[in-house]
């Protein structure tokens, strides 16, 4: 700074050097005019630089996510092997000799419909009450929403009184319910 080829700002306590651009000589505008020509060049150079780089860099990803060749030669054995499996238990579905007629089937899941069907109106009509006792149900029987109306309210009735609870004196009654057995009503096919 002393010797003038830098020069010193102060700003408070800090203190600034820069070069003294007064000492460089001049550009002319011929040599202006060719820098930012040369500029414009290399920005070019620069972004087809850069568009080449980006698909270079979405080439390498495509590459580290694809499989390897062993990777590939596993996979396909792993797959023969399923292919041979399933081809195999096609050949005993195909070869087997009690397949079952579209008739029979259809008999099956009409009856299993009847069934389902029954067992639903039952509970519904007696909900409390299972079907416990007597080899008849209350289906059958021509009286049967009037008894199920009076079981049930037989049932609140000493239900109202009783100490335990409603499970508790199914238990000492001997009355089972689907839910004792883990039996659900099953879903229509």
């Amino acid at each position: 700074a002393q010797q003038g080829r830098v020069r010193e700002k102060v700003y408070g306590k800090q203190k600034i050097y820069f070069a003294d651009q007064e000492q460089l000589p001049a550009a002319s505008d011929a040599e202006l005019r060719g820098l930012d020509g040369e500029i414009a060049a290399r920005s070019g150079q620069l972004q087809a630089l850069q568009q080449s780089c980006r698909h270079m860099e979405a080439e390498l990803k495509d590459l580290n996510s694809s499989m390897t060749t062993p990777e590939i030669a596993r996979e396909i054995e792993a797959l023969r092997k399923d292919c041979a499996s399933y081809t195999e238990k096609l050949e005993r579905i195909k070869s087997a000799t009690n397949h079952v007629t579209p008739e029979e089937k259809e008999k099956v899941c009409r009856e299993q419909q009847l069934y389902r069907r029954e067992w639903r109106r039952r509970k519904r009509m007696v909900p409390a009450v299972p079907r416990a006792g007597s080899g008849g149900t209350a289906a059958h029987c021509p009286h049967s929403r009037a008894l199920s109306r009076q079981a049930t309210e037989l049932l609140d009735a000493i239900l109202e009184g009783y100490p335990k609870s409603k499970k508790q004196f199914f238990e000492e009654v001997g009355i089972e319910t689907d839910e004792d057995h883990g039996v659900v009503l099953p879903a229509a096919t």
